[in-house]
Parts: C-alpha cells; structure tokens; sequence
C-alpha cells in the first residue's frame, strides 16, 4: 500500500500498550504482589514487569494470560478483553511502513503524536514538523541527510507529510505550536522555499484546530532558551501528560509530574511572551513581504 493511501495516523500501538500496561499494574497491585514474583510466573526479570507496565516493550499474549491468572482475573469477560487488547497492542503502527528510515527511538513518538488530544509545541531552530511544507522538509532533511540517496530523502518526505495528516482527519487533535522568529527568518531551503513555508503558517493558523503564535526578537530572554520540546495529552484519564525532548540521534521521553510540570510552567510563559494568535496572519504576512523583496 501506498503512502498516499493509508489512512490518517489514528491511536496506535504505542497508547494501547501503556492503557494494557497501566492496566496489569493495577492488578497486581491490587494483589500485593511484587514485580519480581510476576516476572517469575512468566520466566522474565522484576525489570522485564517493569517495562511491560510502563508500555516499553511488546505483549506475549501467553504472558499477558500467565499474568492474568497470577493475578486471579477468572472472569472470562474481563480475560478476552484484556487479551485482545494485547493482540491490538502488538500490531504495527502506519509508521512501520517506513522503518527503513526511521529510528527506533523516534517511533515511541510518532505512537504519542497519532493518539494525542493536544500538542503543545516550542521551536528555535525549524518550523514545527506538523506545519512544514514538503519543500520545507526536504531542505531541513537534507541538512541531516546530506549524503542520503534521492529514493531515501524522498521516503522521509513522504513519512513527515504522512504525521500531518493527523491534522485534517475527523477528530483531530489541537496543536499549539511558538515558533520563535528566528525560524521565521533563517531562509531554509532558500527563499522561494521561505515563501512558499509562510504562506502555508498563515494558512494553517486559519484551523480551528491550530493555534499558532511567534515569539519575536524583543522579547529578550524567555522561559525556554534551553531549546525545543513539545508537550502531549491524551483523552485517557490514566495516561500521563508527556515531554518529548529531541536531541542529535535520540529523544528523552518525560512523564514524571515534577518534570512536566517544569515543562508545563516554561510553556505557559513562553505562550504569555509571545505574540497572541490572533496577531500571527499579521506577522507573517509581514514576513513573507519581505521574503518577497528579497527575492
């Protein structure tokens, strides 16, 4: 199947093996037992159980059963639907389509991305991967990939243009992207590319589902200096807000509430910093005026 073809980026594995996770850890729990018992019942280490709760890692079926009944699940109901949703669990995400491009630490994310009700967003460096044109991305991709054949570049073209579409699908979810003005005037991929990138922002910022602000120049200092990082929510209570941090060739995944909440309290600075939404069309359109007497 082609990529033009699959269907927008829905909640994938990703979220089902945390929900399954958080599910098992409850039950045991409940029953008092120890993670290093449970990890003997299905002939794995207290840390394999830890990994399995956390959604880290892929189900066995056998062991999620095995586990079931240590944990004195005997209600056949119960049972089948927490073993299929240890079925759904293992099944791979639309992203798996390009594997041979992409990283293994970056596909927890796009799991996270695909299954989020709200993304909270700040950029220094690029315009954010949800908004960028395919011209766009293909320039900020080559800057990581200078030696990349055309067929490959093509292909992470294709996967970053696949993500958007979770965009314009029948429940999208919100994005609240800053972009720092520095984005906005580092000519990526040259002007025409530029133009064509702002152009797009002014109308992407016209989604009910997008909010977009700029953090400009005279702002000074800010909140969030330290560098880019984004924020997901999701629609199930039991999951945790989390920070996903990028960095050169891996990214740090936060959900521990003191740190989100750092996170959480430099984001809303930075919101309050920053130009409101309803200024941005402005800005841009000034911006791509003089993208447009430069070129």
């Amino acid at each position: 199947m082609s990529a033009g073809r699959e269907e927008a980026p829905q909640s994938g594995p990703t979220v089902l093996r945390i929900l399954l996770g958080a599910q098992l850890r409850r039950l045991r729990e409940g029953r008092g037992i120890s993670r290093e018992d449970a990890g003997y019942e299905i002939r794995a280490s207290g840390s394999k159980i830890s990994r399995m709760e956390l959604g880290r890692v892929s189900f066995k079926e056998r062991d999620v059963a095995d586990l079931l009944t240590m944990y004195g699940v005997t209600d056949t109901k119960e049972r089948d639907a927490l073993l299929g949703l240890a079925r759904q669990a293992n099944n791979p995400g639309w992203w798996h389509h390009y594997s041979d491009v992409l990283p293994n630490w970056f596909q927890a994310y796009l799991g996270l991305e695909a299954a989020a009700s709200l993304i909270r967003t700040y950029e220094i460096q690029f315009v954010p991967g949800l908004l960028q044109t395919p011209e766009y991305a293909r320039a900020v991709i080559l800057l990581g990939h200078a030696g990349a054949s055309t067929a490959e570049i093509d292909r992470r073209v294709a996967l970053r243009n696949q993500r958007q579409q979770i965009l314009t699908r029948s429940n999208p979810p919100q994005l609240w992207a800053v972009i720092d003005e520095a984005v906005l005037r580092r000519p990526i991929g040259g002007v025409e590319v530029m133009r064509r990138q702002i152009e797009a922002l002014i109308e992407a910022s016209k989604l009910s589902s997008v909010r977009l602000q700029i953090l400009p120049f005279h702002a000074g200092g800010h909140a969030a200096a330290g560098g880019p990082f984004a924020i997901l929510r999701f629609p199930e209570p039991e999951l945790p807000d989390v920070v996903y941090v990028e960095q050169l060739t891996s990214g740090i995944y936060l959900d521990k509430r003191d740190d989100v909440d750092h996170y959480a309290m430099a984001m809303e600075r930075v919101c309050i910093d920053a130009e409101p939404p309803g200024h941005t069309p402005e800005i841009l359109g000034k911006l791509l005026h003089e993208v447009g007497r430069i070129g």
